[in-house]
């Protein structure tokens, strides 16, 4: 069984995130290697096997690989996807840590364990987590989705948009609103350059100025998968008012 959950030259793998040291961006690379997702194999699916797991603390999880360049042959692109389960109460604890929408822009370690409480190691390497499945009525985590973020590795991600200055903008003194065109942008980017979130800068924007696409600066490496860069991020607006008097009563 361990044999299935190693590389092709039989040898545990373990990757490391570099943090980045550019501080002055208008984006951040962070690390999370503090945070280390623990799994087991998962060898039954349905929905009596995943509601049981639930009942033992435990979240179904899946893990495959997103490989997105083709000249790239890597074991994790070749390799099936695994079913595992995670703790709740690790994955609870990460979430109050990082806070969402950014866990699914943050690159974790995850170790595969032979079994709960397992000293055995069965694979281990990055993932970034890209979906979270939660119940409608109770909010609670039903299933994560990850894929594999090994160093080198080309993926598709959703990076958050944050807004920063709000508190010394010239236009929202004046009494402006801040129109929030875009929450996120859509980037193809290495593994190991994945910033959590984008941060935009608008302590100096007064009515009527605008933030592009193209104004944001993110590392070489990233890709922007949208062919429109002039589409605002966001806009200061004259706020309107609700009931407007009209002229001379």
């Amino acid at each position: 069984m361990a044999n299935r959950w190693r590389s092709a030259g039989g040898n545990l793998r373990t990757v490391l995130q570099n943090p980045s040291s550019r501080q002055q961006a208008p984006f951040q690379s962070f690390s999370a290697l503090y945070h280390t997702i623990q799994a087991i194999p998962r060898e039954c699916t349905g929905n009596r096997v995943s509601v049981k797991d639930r009942a033992q603390g435990r979240i179904p999880a899946v893990v495959f690989s997103q490989e997105l360049n083709p000249s790239t042959t890597t074991v994790r692109s070749v390799s099936k996807k695994h079913l595992l389960t995670t703790e709740r109460k690790q994955i609870q604890a990460i979430l109050k840590s990082v806070e969402l929408p950014f866990f699914c822009s943050t690159r974790f370690p995850l170790q595969i364990r032979a079994g709960s409480g397992s000293s055995d190691l069965l694979e281990s390497g990055n993932v970034l987590p890209i979906k979270i499945h939660r119940d409608e009525e109770s909010g609670k985590i039903l299933n994560l989705v990850f894929v594999w973020a090994d160093e080198g590795s080309q993926l598709k991600v959703d990076v958050p948009v944050v807004f920063k200055g709000e508190d010394v903008c010239p236009g929202l003194q004046k009494g402006g609103h801040l129109n929030k065109i875009r929450t996120s942008l859509k980037y193809l980017c290495p593994a190991e350059h994945i910033p959590p979130k984008i941060e935009v800068d608008v302590s100096k924007l007064d009515i009527g100025d605008r933030v592009f696409i193209h104004d944001v600066e993110v590392h070489p490496s990233m890709k922007l998968l949208s062919k429109n860069e002039t589409m605002p991020i966001c806009k200061i607006v004259a706020t309107k008012l609700e009931n407007p008097e009209s002229a001379g009563v």
